[in-house]
């Protein structure tokens, strides 16, 4: 299994057959380099969102139509990107879809979910999500933008990841010290992967408070389209 950074909260998972694009932010992003686009995407199976956010969703359309792949997403949010001509399927909290024999899993998240990249007022886009990744024997939690919550007690104990891709970057979700403890608190972590960081100012810059407040676990501050094997 390969999960190559994307920037920000995209990733790229290839396992298997399957290729999956994770809320890819590749137009407009800070850090992703513009000549990168094409190896990214190349070769993508299926495209994962955790919500409907412009640093999140806003590629998922034209990439989705470029490459003749399915859209995973919440319900509303489904409809919406497919009344602009994707291919979407819509799930909701707690269902399991199959993306190439890989099980994703929704789970929750707190935050908040519109689409805000159009013109006009941001527009309801059902809620925020995070995933369950099963493949290859390993199970990632995807955390999506979120806080702490109670819910990462029952999530931590029933699929018990391995893995965590963990929004840490503060000022919208939690930050490295509080992704810290959650991470001791309910999960039992072998590797853990900070995003959703570095990308504006307003994020916090280091994963150091992370690295440092989970000791024996192998934090990876991930690089950028550099294949991180597990």
């Amino acid at each position: 299994m390969k999960l190559i950074w994307l920037g920000h909260s995209g990733f790229r998972i290839e396992t298997g057959d399957a290729v999956i694009l994770l809320d890819p932010f590749l137009t407009g992003s800070p850090v992703f380099p513009d000549d990168k686009r094409g190896e990214a995407i190349e070769g993508a199976t299926h495209l994962l969102l955790t919500h409907g956010h412009g640093d999140h969703a806003s590629d998922a359309v034209p990439i989705a139509k470029e490459l003749d792949i399915p859209i995973y997403c919440i319900h509303e949010l489904s409809i919406m990107l497919g009344a602009e001509g994707a291919e979407t399927v819509g799930f909701g909290k707690g269902g399991t879809v199959d993306l190439g024999g890989v099980k994703v899993t929704m789970v929750n998240a707190t935050h908040s979910a519109s689409v805000d990249y159009k013109d006009g007022n941001p527009a309801y886009a059902g809620q925020p999500a995070g995933f369950m990744i099963e493949a290859e024997g390993h199970t990632i939690y995807v955390s999506g933008d979120t806080d702490i919550m109670a819910d990462m007690d029952w999530m931590g104990e029933l699929h018990n990841p391995d893995i965590g891709i963990l929004a840490a970057g503060g000022h919208f979700t939690m930050d490295m010290k509080r992704a810290a403890w959650a991470s001791k608190k309910y999960f039992n972590f072998k590797t853990v992967i900070p995003c959703h960081y570095k990308t504006f100012d307003a994020l916090e810059q280091s994963a150091q408070a992370l690295i440092d407040g989970l000791p024996g676990v192998d934090v990876i501050e991930p690089e950028m389209l550099k294949a991180i094997e597990i």
